[in-house]
């Protein structure tokens, strides 16, 4: 069967030998798949794809693979149909990790910067500035066989470790420079001098790696959030050691010469004054030994005042949006409603596009909720994502018999479900009717907290209901058991699938 005509046409039963054909019977009409499933681009109707990638693919690739397949995918469908991108989640991953990018070499030109105006020698500035960049090259390096992508965490850790990196080579620069001011050739100057110092390179970068191991060994999901942030750190000072007692004596038995002391200038007049700073400081050792414990406990009070929390809220550019009518609304009453929401929403100057839909799927447990993907416009363009909200709040705040719940999409989410808010408090027992009774006073106690808003349940029980009782003994005499009478019931006014159509290309 391939048309709608031969469904029609299909003899069900032979009744005084003339056919009885479903077209008597029932109405045969070409509908979706779901009736009671609908989806929208904006205000016109439309099948929403939302594509995710496999655990350990890369989101950017995947995406880029995807949009190279769009013009394919386009030429094959009818000519009325059209095909657009609703929402790209890499647009912000792509311009976080540039602005990231371009911190680390904004940090690593100030660290450069910053040596060449201690050390006031373009020679020696060269040398931590090799030592720097060899190791964050040895970082990338590492990453690469460790499988490690780039990534906002590692190119955080990367941008810290810049400064790490040339610390280790400024201090046997500085031990080099030392014996060189003594008359010494540059050659042996640099031999003793990582003789000397090399104990103590060794000592820092251990204890520096040391506050990163407990990074290593948290659980969960935070610990592998930050092992690639500590692991990355680790090996780019690890890398920094090896440079520096490596190459940094090299370079500088090469590049520098033996000088006499160089002339006081002003940093040797700073250096002076923090001397004679030191001194005073000495001198008063019970005075600022209180002041150092007073610091530790003003640190400890203001750790336990400080307000805490897992991950700070993040402006992605899209808000997630959940539309809640009362439970005894029909479909398309629920319908109506999402596109009126819809058609003040993207009246909105910050809103570029909506993707929405209802019906109950894995998203949404009840036809009376409805959900919203809202894409911002770039932030140059626009408020912050809380402004925003703010202001669609009020928008739609008049509109009767409806509850919105915004949030803003955040990149990281460790919650398995999709909840109407930022938290979600879950309240169980096998006893409905106590559920029933204490889920209504929790809620009401919560939403009488000043800093709570938006408390809602998902304990749906104000739905319209009714209740069939079958006439058994009637149901008995006549054969009709009550799987039949289910089976009617659920073709009369559920869904059900009966057959499935196959064309040359596609099946339905």
């Amino acid at each position: 069967l391939r048309s709608i005509e031969e469904y029609r046409n299909l003899i069900l039963a032979w009744r005084n030998n003339a056919p009885i054909r479903l077209a008597q019977v029932a109405e045969v009409a070409e509908g979706p798949e779901d009736r009671r499933l609908a989806a929208w681009s904006g205000e016109t109707p439309a099948v929403l794809v939302n594509i995710q990638r496999q655990p350990g693919a890369n989101v950017i690739e995947v995406v880029d693979q995807v949009q190279n397949l769009l013009p394919q995918l386009t030429a094959s469908l009818p000519a009325d149909v059209s095909v657009e991108v609703l929402s790209d989640r890499t647009r912000t991953i792509r311009s976080s990790i540039q602005h990231v990018q371009m911190e680390l070499l904004f940090a690593v030109a100030l660290v450069i910067a910053v040596t060449f105006v201690f050390l006031r020698d373009l020679r020696a500035t060269l040398i931590p500035a090799a030592a720097a960049s060899l190791s964050l090259i040895g970082a990338f390096a590492a990453m690469q066989l460790l499988r490690y992508s780039v990534n906002n965490l590692t190119l955080m850790a990367l941008t810290i470790a810049a400064g790490f990196v040339v610390d280790d080579a400024i201090v046997m620069l500085e031990n080099i420079e030392r014996h060189l001011e003594n008359g010494e050739r540059p050659l042996d100057a640099a031999l003793k001098g990582a003789q000397e110092i090399g104990f103590t390179l060794l000592s820092l970068t251990i204890s520096l790696i040391a506050v990163l191991i407990p990074l290593l060994f948290m659980g969960d999901v935070v610990g592998r959030l930050f092992r690639e942030f500590a692991v990355t750190l680790a090996i780019a000072i690890l890398i920094s050691l090896v440079v520096s007692l490596t190459l940094t004596p090299m370079m500088c038995g090469r590049m520098l010469k033996t000088h006499g002391p160089k002339r006081a200038d002003f940093l040797d007049k700073v250096i002076a004054s923090y001397g004679r700073a030191l001194d005073w400081v000495l001198q008063r050792q019970a005075l600022f030994l209180f002041v150092t414990v007073a610091t530790l406990a003003a640190t400890a009070l203001l750790y336990v005042i400080t307000p805490k929390g897992f991950f700070p809220v993040q402006d992605s550019g899209a808000i997630q949006v959940t539309v809640q009518s009362p439970a005894s609304s029909s479909f398309q009453a629920v319908a109506e409603r999402q596109q009126d929401v819809a058609k003040i929403m993207l009246a909105d100057p910050a809103v570029q596009s909506i993707a929405s839909f209802i019906g109950v799927d894995g998203a949404n447990a009840t036809l009376n909720t409805g959900r919203m993907l809202v894409t911002l416009k770039p932030h140059s363009q626009r408020d912050s994502a809380a402004k925003v909200i703010d202001r669609l709040e009020a928008k739609t705040s008049n509109l009767p018999g409806l509850r919105l719940f915004m949030q803003p999409v955040q990149e990281l989410n460790i919650d398995d479900q999709v909840a109407r808010s930022q938290y979600r408090f879950s309240l169980s027992s096998p006893d409905g009717d106590l559920l029933n009774v204490w889920t209504p006073r929790l809620v009401e106690r919560l939403a009488s907290s000043p800093h709570l808003r938006n408390v809602s349940s998902d304990l749906e029980n104000g739905g319209l209901s009714a209740r069939v009782l079958i006439d058994r003994e009637a149901a008995a005499r006549l054969g009709v058991t009550a799987a039949a009478v289910d089976e009617a019931l659920h073709s009369a006014f559920g869904q059900r699938q009966i057959a499935t159509l196959f064309t040359q290309a596609n099946q339905y």
